[in-house]
């Protein structure tokens, strides 16, 4: 079935065309990926498709009635809104009532009896309590922490009350925008599942590969204005797109050379102008247009690293480290390790967990507080920053990138800044514009611009794949692979990581650092066949002691006696509402530590929080021991 139809749309912005006459249909039950390079227009036809951007020319017909809901690439700005009415809201103005009658509760002996009361008769008006129910649902699914402030929560957290903000209208037509920016891998994993459990058609912008590849069932290429459908998976679509641009450039080359041929045969001599033929100076006139009307695929950066002389042969080396933010759980736990010139390793792991903590460590920016950090010797370091502080938001990209200079030296060579910055897609005019004007993907670029100036043999680099379009991810795959210095890489893209690095720090809550040789699909195979190996003997063990539980010799007398008192039981019933509430405390206050911005808070309340986190998990230890003491003697 045919959810949404686009007939000969257009669209344009001055006089850059996003959008050139496109023809497209959305069916129901597909998860389309729309690709293409930054600026190409791909967000502005995900806006176009759920109504926001109307074209300038053509039609967009919608089924009657069509349900459809979207998660923007930004996140809205934070507000102190308990995450409960946020999910709520999603559902429009039944959503509102249902937010204040759940408020409302809350307050238990202090509530307004009138106003629930007058909310109670809104909300069976309007049939909202089954819509209640699926907030509840929701919010459950998604595990998320209901009565936390949506401003306390972390980007990743945000994301995933955003998501089921989207999901709770159980749309037919769900459009993401770039869902992946920022989360860890381990998010990115479960928002995978979660979206391949939805039962309605997804339409998607992503640029991790991986995500791409594990979801998608049709990928839509938006290059120069046209949309190009591939039904398939990320890895096909590629063979075919290469195929499309190597079939594209032979056509524009036998075009070229006729045009060539009609320009040499008008410019002929006069014997031939007076016996010219009108109709073929007609056809070159038309040939002449269409050159000129012809868009060119766009070139690809062109990144070259400063490589400096090599380092010592030991670059690193630690002896249990150990760092901690105040008397917090210690981000970095007693780590040994050695790092040797020519290393190439991989930082993975939740955020806020301790990666960025332990580069700094590195770097000299902190220090241990326990423990043995010996620096290499002949170190030249080129640092990326993920929260790009090395950018100057006002000055532009040539000041940022050649601090005020006209011309930088790469690779021993004076190139005018304005021809190196042309090797990062920037044009002459782009160059001058100031940084605060650029998009996420183009900061990036101007980093990576400004970072691979420096002489390096030690390459720290933190998050540098968020924003960037596929092609120059790929690129900048191959210089990494082409570099001899020492890498130290931070991402959550699992495809770069697989293609960059080639030994993994694997972080855990708690500051325990795991070393795995290899890339990410390395290491998830290596931990998958070690779970499921855990599993199988579990199931034996389970099977060894089954016939002692089934000697059914036992008499019904025996069998009763194992039965627990009236008074056992009931705390055995009750123990799994405890603990989900338990879960549910450990759950808000994990968020809340767990935000960039916790640890710019007061000490004290710091402190508290932290305190109560402690005392959360060690509660719900506490049930479950019990409860699994209750079973053993139940059974």
């Amino acid at each position: 079935m045919v959810l949404l139809q686009l007939k000969g749309v257009e669209l344009a912005f001055g006089d850059h065309v996003l959008l050139d006459k496109v023809d497209l249909e959305i069916h129901s039950g597909e998860r389309v990926c729309v690709v293409g390079r930054n600026g190409a227009g791909k967000s502005t036809l995900l806006k176009m498709l759920q109504g926001d951007v109307l074209p300038d020319d053509g039609s967009i017909q919608r089924r009657d009635l069509l349900r459809i809901s979207t998660l923007q690439q930004e996140l809205p700005q934070a507000h102190d809104t308990p995450v409960y009415d946020v999910v709520a809201q999603g559902l429009g103005d039944v959503g509102e009532l249902i937010a204040q009658y759940h408020d409302e509760t809350l307050l238990a002996d202090q509530a307004d009896l009138a106003k629930l009361e007058r909310l109670q008769a809104q909300i069976e008006a309007a049939d909202g309590w089954s819509w209640q129910q699926k907030v509840e649902a929701m919010i459950d699914r998604l595990k998320l922490p209901a009565e936390t402030s949506f401003a306390q929560l972390s980007g990743g957290w945000q994301r995933r009350v955003m998501l089921a903000r989207a999901l709770v209208v159980e749309p037919e037509l769900l459009i993401l925008d770039e869902p992946t920016n920022h989360m860890d891998v381990a998010t990115i994993e479960w928002l995978e599942e979660q979206l391949k459990q939805f039962n309605g058609t997804l339409v998607f912008i992503s640029h991790d590969r991986a995500f791409v590849q594990n979801l998608a069932t049709r990928i839509i290429d938006l290059d120069r204005g046209h949309v190009y459908s591939w039904d398939g998976d990320y890895q096909s679509f590629l063979q075919y797109r290469e195929k499309r641009l190597e079939d594209e450039a032979t056509q524009n080359a036998l075009f070229d050379k006729r045009l060539a041929e009609e320009e040499k045969w008008i410019r002929q001599g006069i014997k031939a102008r007076r016996t010219r033929n009108e109709g073929r100076v007609a056809r070159l006139k038309e040939l002449r247009v269409e050159r000129k009307e012809r868009r060119e695929l766009q070139g690809s950066a062109n990144l070259s690293l400063n490589s400096a002389d090599a380092s010592g042969k030991l670059v690193f080396e630690l002896e249990q480290v150990r760092f901690a933010w105040d008397d917090s759980k210690p981000q970095v736990a007693g780590f040994t390790t050695n790092v040797m010139r020519g290393d190439r390793i991989g930082l993975v792991g939740p955020n806020g967990v301790g990666k960025s903590t332990l580069l700094k460590l590195l770097l000299g920016n902190l220090q241990p507080q326990s423990g043995r950090l010996k620096v290499g010797t002949r170190l030249e370091v080129a640092y990326f920053d993920q929260a790009r502080h090395q950018l100057d938001e006002d000055k532009s990209i040539a000041d940022n990138v050649a601090d005020g200079k006209d011309h930088v030296i790469v690779n021993g060579n004076s190139r005018h800044i304005i021809g190196y910055l042309g090797d990062f897609l920037f044009s002459g005019e782009r160059a001058r514009t100031p940084v605060r004007a650029l998009s996420g993907g183009e900061r990036n670029r101007v980093l990576l611009a400004k970072l691979f100036l420096k002489p390096c043999n030690l390459l720290v680099m933190d998050e540098p794949t968020n924003d960037l379009d596929v092609e120059t991810l790929e690129l900048l795959e191959e210089k990494l692979a082409e570099y001899d210095g020492t890498l130290l890489l931070v991402s959550h893209d699992r495809a770069f990581i697989d293609n960059v690095v080639t030994q993994l720090w694997v972080f855990s809550p708690g500051g325990d650092i795991d070393e795995h040789v290899g890339g990410y699909s390395d290491w998830f195979e290596r931990t998958k066949q070690q779970r499921q190996q855990q599993q199988q003997q579990q199931k034996q063990a389970q099977q060894k002691t089954a016939p002692a539980a089934n000697a059914a010799s036992q008499p019904a007398e025996a069998k009763k006696s194992k039965k627990l008192s009236y008074k056992l039981q009931r705390e055995l019933d009750a123990l799994p509402d405890q603990i989900a509430d338990a879960e549910e405390q450990r759950d808000a206050l994990l968020a809340e530590t767990s935000a960039a911005d916790f640890y710019s808070q007061p000490g004290d309340y710091v402190q508290q929080q932290l305190a109560a986190l402690a005392q959360a998990e060690e509660q719900l230890n506490q049930l479950e021991e019990r409860w699994l003491e209750l079973e053993e003697m139940n059974s």
